[in-house]
């Protein structure tokens, strides 16, 4: 394998495959959750770019925005973390479209904040979460033909900075710039849209790997 590539290089030698991947991502993540909730989802075109580590925290608004942040590792073939992102609006539309269909009462958007109150609707998310995860890899995997693993989900609730603080400091010392995958759905059932920010975070030559997996020279 020839001297790793920096992100940079890899965005500008291959932006239609960074992006094909991107939307297939994104599509299998989208089927896998309108089918998990029995919901009728549409999803608009993802918008793939490689953004500083210091600017990760301001990718979703303000810094002092309050989101939830599910974060799990990546391993097998390739290694490295991936975060799935969503602002508190659409976090709290998916928990409890799922709440309801597990019995559970509604939930407010502040009592995200009160570990108590919404310990059911962070479990709903993080299971959500799972899902998201596991069909977007999996959707690399099915094109790779990579082993693709994640590890179990973290959910956290807080604002930008704090929760993007942790995968900027550890990509970090891997590179100066992240992949981010930037999607909307639209939900048919109460007309509003979900906005989600896959962040793909990977180690050593992960990106590489994935590359030569599609034929092309890396």
């Amino acid at each position: 394998m020839s001297e790793k590539l920096s992100l940079e290089e890899i965005n500008q030698k291959y932006p239609d495959v960074l992006r094909e991947i991107g939307n297939i991502g994104a599509g299998n993540a989208t089927t896998a959750i309108a089918s998990m909730l029995s919901l009728r989802m549409n999803m608009s075109v993802p918008s793939v770019e490689f953004l500083p580590v210091e600017e990760m925290s301001t990718a979703l608004g303000s810094e002092d925005a309050v989101i939830a942040g599910i974060m799990l590792g990546v391993s097998g073939d390739i290694g490295g973390s991936m975060m799935f992102l969503l602002d508190l609006p659409s976090a709290k539309n998916l928990a409890n479209h799922m709440m309801s269909m597990m019995g559970g009462p509604p939930i407010a958007e502040e009592d995200f904040l009160d570990e108590e109150k919404s310990m059911m609707a962070r479990s709903a998310i993080q299971e959500i979460g799972n899902i998201i995860a596991g069909a977007y890899l999996n959707a690399i995997a099915s094109m790779t033909n990579l082993t693709i693993t994640p590890t179990p989900p973290f959910v956290a609730f807080d604002t930008a900075a704090s929760i993007l603080s942790v995968p900027a400091i550890i990509f970090g010392s891997e590179g100066d710039n992240a992949l981010l995958i930037r999607t909307e759905i639209d939900d048919e059932a109460i007309d509003e849209r979900i906005r989600g920010y896959y962040f793909l975070m990977p180690e050593g030559d992960s990106y590489q790997k994935i590359l030569s997996s599609l034929g092309l020279p890396v």
